[in-house]
C-alpha cells in the first residue's frame, strides 16, 4: 500500500507533468495579461480623444504649439500598448517570446521619451543615455533581424 502510494506520488510530480502544469499556468496568465492589456488600450485611446477633444474647445488658436508634443505622446502610449499586446499574443502563438517584437517595442517608447522630451529640463547625461540606448536597441534590432533571416 505504501509502495503505491509512493509510485503515484512520483507519477504526478514527473518532469513531464510538471512542465505541463507551468505551461497551462502560463497561458492563463498570459490571457489576463491580454486582458488587462485591452483594457488599457481602451482608456489609452478614452485618454487621448477626451484630451484630444478638450484642447479642441478650448485652445483652437494654440493647439499644435502648446500641447502637441503632449498630443504625441498620448498617441505613441497606444502604440507601445498595443505592440505589448502583440507581444502577449505571438506567445500565445508561438509559445516563444520574439525578441524582434521586444526590441521594437522597447525603440517605440524610448522614442516616445524623446519625442516629448523637454530640453530645458534635462542635461546632456540624460541625452547621452537616450542617444546610447537608442544606439543599443538599433544594434541589437539589426542583429537579431539578420539572424532570424539566416534561419529561414
Amino acid at each position: 500500500m505504501l509502495k503505491k502510494i509512493f509510485r503515484q506520488i512520483s507519477k504526478s510530480s514527473s518532469d513531464e507533468n510538471f512542465l505541463h502544469f507551468t505551461e497551462s499556468v502560463e497561458v492563463v496568465i498570459s490571457k489576463i495579461l491580454s486582458l488587462a492589456m485591452i483594457l488599457v488600450i481602451l482608456v489609452s485611446v478614452c485618454d487621448l480623444l477626451i484630451f484630444l477633444a478638450k484642447e479642441l474647445v478650448t485652445h483652437t488658436d494654440t493647439l499644435l504649439k502648446d500641447t502637441l508634443f503632449v498630443i504625441f505622446g498620448l498617441f505613441l502610449n497606444v502604440l507601445i500598448a498595443l505592440e505589448i499586446l502583440e507581444n502577449i499574443t505571438a506567445y500565445l502563438k508561438k509559445h516563444v517570446i520574439q525578441v524582434e517584437l521586444v526590441i521594437v517595442t522597447s525603440l517605440i517608447a524610448v522614442s516616445r521619451k524623446i519625442i516629448i522630451l523637454d530640453l530645458e529640463k534635462k542635461t546632456a547625461a540624460d541625452l547621452i543615455g537616450l542617444a546610447i540606448a537608442i544606439f543599443a536597441l538599433s544594434i541589437s534590432y539589426l542583429i537579431v533581424r539578420h539572424t532570424n533571416k539566416e534561419k529561414d
